[in-house]
C-alpha cells in the first residue's frame, strides 16, 4: 500500500509538474492551483475526508520559468470548493461591465438599422434650409417673438407695483390685488394672441474655482431695472437679493457650450424631420382605422426616436443652453439637474430632472402649502396639478386645440408614483421610471397629432354619406 501511494505520489508530482510547465493555462492555471490551495477549506462529499491545514501545505516557489510546482498530497488536485454563481445574489459579484458594454452594442446595431431602414425607406429628408424659410416667410408677423417683446410690460408693471409698495404709495392689499391681476393677464393675453391672430402657426408637422467678490443688497435697493433684467434673464425661477455669482468668464468653457448648442440643434432638427416625422405620419391611418396591432406598432418604432431626441434635448437645454446663459451672466449656481438617470421611483425623478422648475414648486408652492398644516401627499398632488395646468397650457394654446392628453399625463403620475413606489424597488424601480418614460412620451405625442390631423386635415362627411 505504501509504494502504491508513492508511486501515485510520484505520478502526481510528475503531473503537476507538467501542468505548471506545459499547460495551456499557463501562469494563470498555476496563479488557480494557488489559490485553491489557500483558499477555505473544502469538505468532501462524505466528510471523512482529511483536510490539511494551512500550516502543512508545502512552499510554493516559482521555478526558473515563472511557474509554481505543486507539492505532493491527494489534496492537491482539488478543483472545487465552496461557492455561489456569479448571478446569484449571495456571490457578493459585482462587475457587469461587459454586459453593460454589450448593451450599449446592441443598441447601437438596433438603431443602426432602424436608421438604414429609414434611409432606404424614405431617402434623406433633413432640410435645413426649410427651417429657417418658416421663419423667414413673413417676417412682419411674428407673434412669438412678439409676444417675447409683450411680455417685458407685465415685467415692469410688477417692477412698478413693487417699487409703490416699498415707498409706502399703495397697501400691501392693494398691492396683493395689482400682482394677481398682473399675473391672470399674463396667463390669457398669450391664449388670446395665439387663438385670434391668424397668423401663427404651430411647429410644423462643472464646479466654479475661486470666489467671486460679490456685494451684497437689500430690499429696496434692489428695486432697479439692472437688478430686474438680470433675474429675467438668469437661468433660474427663484428670486433672490444677492445671487451666487462665478468670479470670471471662462471662455474655453463657454466655447464648448456654444459649439454643443449649434451641433445638437442641427442635430435635434435633422432626427425630427428624417425619423419622427414620417413614422407620425404612417401613424394617421391605423388610428382613423382603430387598428389596434398597427397603432401598437407604430408607438413602439415611435419611442425610440421620440426618447433619443428627448434625450438630447435635455442635454441641449439643461446643460448646453443654461450653462451657456449662466457663464456669460456669471451667475454661480450650475444645478440645473441631477442624477434623475437613477431614480427609483416617480417622485425621485420629478425632483431631479429639472431642478429650476422643481426649485420653483418647492419654494413657491409645495413648502407654503406644508407650513399650512397640508398633508405631503395633498402637497404632492396640488404641485401635480399646477404642472399639469402649464403642460396643458403650452401645448393646447399654440395647437388652438384643448384635449387634455397633457394635463392628464401629469395627473396620472400620482397614482403612478404610489404604485412603483409600493411595489417596485431598487433597479426594478428604475426600470419602471425608464419605461414610463420611453412609453409614456410618444403616447402623448400620437394623441395630440392624430386630433390635430383630424381637426385641420380630415375632410367632414358631407351629408351623412
Amino acid at each position: 500500500m505504501g509504494d502504491r501511494g508513492g508511486a501515485g505520489g510520484s505520478r502526481r508530482r510528475r503531473a503537476g509538474s507538467r501542468v505548471s510547465v506545459q499547460g495551456g493555462g499557463g501562469p494563470s492555471v498555476a496563479e488557480e492551483e494557488v489559490r485553491d490551495l489557500t483558499s477555505a477549506p473544502d469538505v468532501g462529499a462524505g466528510g471523512d475526508a482529511p483536510v490539511p491545514t494551512p500550516a502543512a501545505t508545502p512552499a510554493q516557489t516559482p521555478n526558473k520559468d515563472g511557474h509554481v510546482d505543486v507539492g505532493s498530497g491527494h489534496w492537491e488536485l482539488r478543483c472545487h470548493r465552496l461557492q455561489d454563481s456569479l448571478f446569484s445574489s449571495d456571490s457578493g459579484f459585482s462587475n457587469y461591465r461587459g454586459i453593460l458594454n454589450w448593451c450599449v452594442v446592441m443598441l447601437i446595431l438596433s438603431n443602426t438599422r432602424l436608421f438604414l431602414e429609414n434611409l432606404i425607406k424614405y431617402g434623406i429628408l433633413v432640410d435645413p434650409i426649410q427651417v429657417v424659410s418658416l421663419f423667414l416667410k413673413d417676417p412682419y408677423s411674428w407673434p412669438a417673438p412678439c409676444l417675447v417683446i409683450a411680455s417685458n410690460i407685465f415685467s415692469v408693471a410688477a417692477f412698478q407695483i413693487e417699487k409703490r409698495l416699498a415707498v409706502g404709495a399703495i397697501t400691501e392689499q392693494v398691492g396683493l390685488l395689482l400682482h394677481v391681476a398682473n399675473l391672470a393677464t399674463i396667463l390669457c393675453f398669450p391664449a388670446a394672441v395665439a387663438l385670434l391672430v391668424e397668423s401663427i402657426t404651430p411647429a410644423p408637422a462643472g464646479k466654479v474655482s475661486g470666489a467671486a467678490v460679490q456685494h451684497t443688497v437689500s430690499y429696496p435697493d434692489n428695486l432697479t431695472y439692472r437688478d430686474l433684467y438680470y433675474f429675467i434673464f438668469a437661468p433660474t425661477l427663484c428670486y433672490e437679493l444677492n445671487f451666487p455669482r462665478s468670479p470670471r468668464i471662462r471662455k474655453r468653457f463657454l466655447l464648448r457650450r456654444v459649439l454643443e448648442m449649434l451641433f445638437f440643434t442641427q442635430l435635434l432638427v435633422g432626427l425630427i424631420q428624417q425619423w419622427m416625422v414620417p413614422t407620425i405620419q404612417n401613424s394617421m391611418k391605423p388610428f382613423k382605422d382603430m387598428d389596434y396591432s398597427r397603432i401598437i406598432e407604430r408607438l413602439l418604432k415611435l419611442a425610440v426616436p421620440n426618447h433619443l431626441i428627448w434625450l438630447i434635448f435635455f442635454y441641449w437645454l439643461f446643460h448646453s443652453c443654461l450653462n451657456v446663459v449662466a457663464e456669460l451672466m456669471q451667475f454661480g449656481d450650475r444645478e440645473f439637474y441631477r442624477d434623475w438617470w437613477n431614480a427609483e421611483s416617480v417622485i425621485y425623478f420629478w425632483q431631479n430632472w429639472n431642478i429650476p422648475v422643481h426649485k420653483w414648486c418647492s419654494r413657491h408652492f409645495y413648502k407654503p402649502l406644508l407650513r399650512r398644516g397640508t398633508n405631503r401627499w395633498v402637497a404632492r398632488t396640488g404641485v401635480f396639478l399646477a404642472s399639469a395646468f402649464f403642460h396643458e397650457y403650452l401645448v393646447s394654446i399654440p395647437l388652438r386645440m384643448f384635449r387634455l392628453w397633457a394635463f392628464t399625463a401629469m395627473m396620472a403620475q400620482i397614482p403612478l408614483a404610489w404604485i412603483v413606489g409600493r411595489f417596485f424597488q431598487g433597479n426594478y424601480g428604475n426600470a419602471a421610471v425608464w419605461m414610463t418614460l420611453i412609453i409614456g412620451q410618444p403616447v402623448a405625442v400620437l394623441m395630440y397629432v392624430h386630433d390635430y390631423y383630424v381637426l385641420n386635415y380630415e375632410a367632414p362627411t358631407v351629408g351623412g354619406a
